[in-house]
């Protein structure tokens, strides 16, 4: 099977998708990539693939131990045809509107869980996010977007003004269509919840499920590294680095040290990235990290924000040359194996996170899952260290709330 670092990384963001210029453009940036996967074919034969057919099962578990049913509250928001949607308790979809929002400027669109045990819900063709909140609601809000249509404001757990901040909650991310389901859970902005998703279909698929006592474990590995301890929120979240920049709580130039002796070190000798589009040769030019190969691609210095968010200077677009590049070279730095290793990407995780200047939010949660997967960084698909699943014919799926 191809690597899925190098498939086509075109919908890596469903900010666009989802109408994310709104309050929430951080909350909806940041979204895992495998979410808009391309789905049309089978990659791997360039076959058609098989046609998931209508509504699928969406059984809910709550299995938290700490929180009863009655105080669990589901939310699918997202994207359809190209309008922000919701989904209400019997399954349909539903275009959001301003006069969504209540007498306290927010709107309710929580789904209620069964009294006891699983509930199943019907889950129409839709990409989005299955948010889960614990003990209270959370405040959606309906807006006007630039063009003014109906927009929806999503919760941003690591901004202390939003006025979901003192809740607890989390969510998974999908696009189900004609092509399949493509799911996953995800750290990129946060984490809170431990998720574990379970598709069925032409496979079994289990991933993202937490080991009991994970959860605590990440609060504690994030607290015992002075510059990671200050996203720990209380016993709520634990933010992502690059969410804790912006809000400075972390150092901007936390991983400058590291960044500069890749620099250095890439001027005397190449860098090898290999992608589906084929190697890559790279060496240090002027302040540029150029690549030779398939295509000339190269890199400005990247920030510690750029790398955090594999954004800016390591921007990804869809090209099939400077994307797969750039998300390489993204968990490169992340992982912390651009040194180690001058031939990229790194597959074996015991290579991983083994510097002092590393992604330690990535590294802890990773540490958690019972499989070694989860989404710490945008680019964490690479070599296929990402708690993603897919199917072209699902059958159900499953979110399990795992314990705390």
């Amino acid at each position: 099977m191809t690597p899925r670092h190098q498939r086509p990384l075109g919908r890596r963001k469903l900010l666009v998708a989802l109408g994310g210029a709104v309050v929430a453009a951080p909350a909806v940036a940041a979204l895992a990539p495998h979410a808009l996967a391309e789905t049309d074919s089978d990659s791997d034969t360039g076959t058609a693939a098989p046609k998931a057919a209508g509504a699928l099962p969406l059984t809910i578990v709550n299995s938290t131990g700490s929180f009863g049913n009655a105080d669990v509250h589901v939310y699918i928001v997202g994207n359809q045809d190209g309008r922000q949607v919701r989904v209400t308790p019997d399954g349909t979809v539903a275009p959001v509107a301003l006069s969504d929002n209540g007498a306290d400027g927010f709107t309710d669109y929580a789904i209620s869980l069964a009294g006891s045990g699983e509930t199943t819900l019907s889950l129409p063709y839709l990409s989005g996010r299955i948010y889960v909140s614990l003990g209270e609601k959370l405040k959606f809000k309906v807006v006007a977007d630039g063009n003014g249509d109906a927009a929806l404001q999503y919760p941003a757990g690591w901004v202390s003004s939003d006025p979901n901040y003192g809740v607890l909650h989390d969510c998974a991310e999908f696009t189900y269509n004609a092509s399949g389901m493509f799911c996953n859970t995800t750290m990129v902005d946060m984490f809170s919840v431990p998720l574990a998703i379970r598709l069925t279909g032409a496979k079994d698929q289990t991933t993202g499920t937490v080991r009991p006592g994970g959860r605590a474990a990440v609060f504690e590995a994030v607290r015992q590294v002075e510059e990671f301890a200050p996203l720990v929120v209380d016993d709520r979240r634990v933010i992502a680095p690059g969410h804790g920049l912006d809000a400075g709580l972390f150092p901007k130039d936390y991983l400058a040290p590291y960044i500069d002796e890749v620099w250095s070190t890439y001027t005397g000798k190449d860098l090898t990235v290999t992608t589906n589009a084929g190697a890559f040769t790279g060496r240090v030019r002027g302040d540029r990290l150029t690549f030779d190969g398939p295509a000339q691609v190269s890199f400005a210095k990247p920030s510690t924000r750029d790398v955090l968010f594999c954004d800016g200077a390591l921007a990804a677009p869809n090209d099939g040359t400077t994307g797969p590049v750039a998300a390489v070279v993204g968990a490169g730095f992340n992982r912390s194996t651009l040194l180690s290793s001058a031939a990229q990407p790194t597959t074996d995780p015991a290579s991983f996170y083994g510097t002092a200047l590393t992604n330690h939010y990535s590294k802890a949660v990773h540490a958690v899952t019972e499989d070694g997967k989860a989404y710490g960084f945008a680019f964490d698909d690479v070599a296929d260290f990402a708690s993603y699943v897919q199917d072209t014919a699902p059958t159900g799926i499953r979110l399990t709330l795992t314990a705390f």
